[in-house]
């Protein structure tokens, strides 16, 4: 009997404890890397420089990958989704505004 190759390599994030905690430390990093872009726009009034498609583009991929990692059901994918779309449409919004 033969295994079903798409199964047979599948490998949840759970089986590995040491991946998920580093992609979840990577997850909050890069968020808080963020977040002096927030402050300058929105403390500063300064929105130069930001590309509102690049930061669209960022949004739009959250959003695919928050419906993934609901579908495959992995918190370290569906929840630092959450806060890329808060960042992402503070980004946004503040360079609407503040261009």
């Amino acid at each position: 009997m033969h295994q079903n190759p798409a199964t047979a390599n599948s490998r949840s994030l759970s089986s590995h404890p040491r991946l998920r905690r580093l992609l979840g430390a990577m997850s909050v990093f890069t968020m808080l890397m963020t977040i002096p872009q927030v402050v300058t726009i929105w403390v500063g009034h300064n929105a130069g420089g930001v590309s509102i498609l690049t930061w669209s583009t960022y949004f739009i991929s959250a959003v695919l990958w928050l419906f993934f990692g609901i579908w495959k059901r992995e918190k370290n994918i569906y929840l630092p989704c959450i806060g890329w779309l808060v960042l992402d449409s503070a980004v946004i919004l503040g360079a609407l505004i503040f261009r």
